[in-house]
């Protein structure tokens, strides 16, 4: 009998502690004495907790540091890659091609301009700024010094007096027969975004400053400083001054500041300027935080077995489940083309943490792989646009700007011209002097051609073979009639030898057509009655500009059909 009562107490106990009860009691047992535990070590861990503080903020520091320098580094390549296209041609050219080629996907750069070695704006991609004097700065006289990319400090805008930065690239430092100078504006509330990930932590004041302290970006929450110097704050100008003050590029430095606070700052020069970022930590605020934990610790052992009872019957789901989606949510974003997901590893398990790190570092790679082939094929678009033998537009790139141009007129009901131009007995010339010469030819005519369409606000390009075309908005027949004439003498004015050539010099015919678009036309249209008018040039004994009746053309057509 009593081994049957035996028997029924031990499966009701098993009943009693079933798995989620004996996940509970084992938690009880572990979760207990850490509690206490953790009471008596918080106060061992308070400074460790500093250590471990200045530790973090000067990665962060760092981090951001590194994050800035990306930045200026797109800034320096765009730089030279203005540089390089004005030392490889004239101003004219070199402009058209820079305000064509500006990109949209790096916002920090307001502005690109080329400045004479005198100081003055010869062009830029903000109309404003052309013919402003630059050659006080002191960063256009470093850049001039030393050949090499400079970036300034705080200053003001001339043109609208706003607060920002600039950059200057020397184009002597590519060719040294070019005396002019690369200029960028930079918009500093691009530097302030990127440092919001050290703003609104308590305790922490951070800031980027210029060589002579003054504030050029901050966070959010601390955006009042920006244009201060530094030395008008106590505090902070004892920070700036141990910052400041310290040749190493990076470091942290301790000190007691002068309303008898504990200070820890880090600070990073960033590569390429003599700006500096720099993060104070106050310890007794970072503190703060574990001084209340100690307090709270032994009331949280009251309710610490209520909350393990829960823990456990969610642990697993939290500890691996919740992991394991986290993770595939981000692969997911990733697939979508989501270039910017990555895997947070403070959210997860330590278990987690390399894997999460091998994630990171392959969408890393893959963004960068990204981000390399769009601005490659940005480059091979505006390299499509162009006719590298003459430097203007090529016949893909003339037809997208006719097209916008046709657009344009008709909705504003201005006027459009085109002028066809043609270079006389052209095959008579390269059998003559050879393709090269022939080559040479067209260069020197693209050249022309460029400068009248910078002087007459026009658009140039190479139509095809040895055919240019200058397509002239809001121009009516008889100026489009005087450029077109303007375009010839031009031409002629060059004195190219052409023995084959009655005129015995290099010629063009040019052929001239106006008209005001509307629906019942098209851009081929205006095509058509410029090479016509090109036709009757040649016919008329070529160095010629003849104009074909385009709209009377059209109406003629029209009555016919009605009739």
């Amino acid at each position: 009998m009593s081994g049957v009562t035996f028997n029924r107490n031990r499966v009701k106990l098993k009943k009693l502690l079933g798995i989620r009860a004996r996940l509970a009691l084992l938690a009880v047992i572990l979760v207990a004495p850490l509690m206490l535990e953790r009471a008596r070590s918080l106060e061992y861990t308070r400074a460790k907790q500093i250590a471990a503080a200045s530790e973090e903020f000067a990665n962060i520091t760092q981090h951001s540091a590194d994050t800035q320098r990306e930045v200026i580094s797109s800034v320096e390549t765009m730089l030279k890659s203005a540089a390089y296209i004005r030392a490889s041609g004239g101003i004219a050219r070199s402009c058209e091609i820079l305000r064509a080629s500006l990109p949209t996907n790096l916002p920090w750069i307001r502005s690109i301009m080329f400045v004479s070695k005198d100081g003055l704006v010869q062009c830029s991609t903000l109309n404003m700024q052309v013919g402003l004097s630059l050659g006080d700065r002191e960063y256009f006289k470093k850049t001039q010094a030393t050949r090499d990319f400079v970036f300034s400090d705080y200053l003001f805008g001339k043109t609208n007096g706003r607060p920002m930065m600039m950059a200057a690239y020397p184009v002597a430092a590519i060719n040294p027969e070019e005396d002019a100078v690369v200029v960028a504006g930079i918009n500093i509330d691009w530097l302030s975004k990127i440092m919001t990930n050290l703003g609104g932590r308590p305790g922490i004041s951070s800031l980027l400053v210029d060589s002579t302290g003054v504030v050029i970006a901050a966070p959010s929450d601390q955006s009042s400083m920006i244009g201060r110097p530094l030395d008008n704050v106590p505090l902070l100008a004892a920070i700036a001054e141990k910052a400041l003050g310290s040749d190493a590029p990076t470091g942290s430095l301790s000190f007691t500041a002068s309303d008898g606070s504990k200070r820890t700052i880090s600070f990073a020069r960033i590569p390429g300027t003599q700006s500096r970022l720099i993060v104070s930590i106050d310890e007794a605020r970072v503190t703060a935080a574990i001084n209340r934990e100690i307090r709270t610790a032994y009331l949280q052992l009251g309710f610490v077995c209520l909350f393990v009872l829960l823990g456990a019957l969610v642990g697993a789901e939290k500890l691996i489940i919740g992991p394991i989606e986290l993770m595939t949510g981000m692969a997911r974003r990733f697939g979508e083309g989501d270039w910017s997901a990555r895997v947070a590893r403070s959210r997860l398990p330590s278990e987690f943490v390399p894997l999460a790190r091998a994630f990171n570092a392959m969408a890393a790679q893959l963004s960068q792989r990204e981000r390399e082939l769009v601005a490659t094929n940005d480059r091979l678009t505006v390299m499509a646009s162009i006719d590298m033998l003459s430097g203007l537009a090529n016949r893909r790139g003339f037809q997208s700007r006719l097209d916008f141009e046709w657009m344009k007129a008709q909705q504003y009901d201005s006027e459009l011209s085109l002028l066809m131009i043609d270079v006389d007995h052209f095959k008579l010339y390269n059998d003559t002097y050879g393709h090269p010469e022939g080559d040479a030819c067209l260069s020197r005519l693209g050249e022309t051609l460029a400068v009248i369409a910078a002087d007459t606000m026009g658009f140039a390009g190479r139509y095809g073979g040895e055919e240019f075309c200058l397509l002239l908005p809001n121009t009516e027949t008889a100026r489009a009639l005087e450029i077109g004439e303007m375009v010839r003498a031009a031409v002629q004015g060059l004195g190219l030898p052409h023995a084959t050539s009655s005129h015995q010099t290099v010629t063009v015919s040019v052929g001239v057509a106006c008209t005001k678009p509307n629906d019942s036309q098209r851009p081929g249209d205006l095509i058509e009655a410029a090479d016509a008018a090109l036709y009757a040039a040649k016919h008329r004994g070529r160095n010629a500009v003849v104009e074909h009746g385009f709209v009377r053309m059209v109406d003629e057509a029209g009555m016919a059909l009605a009739g």
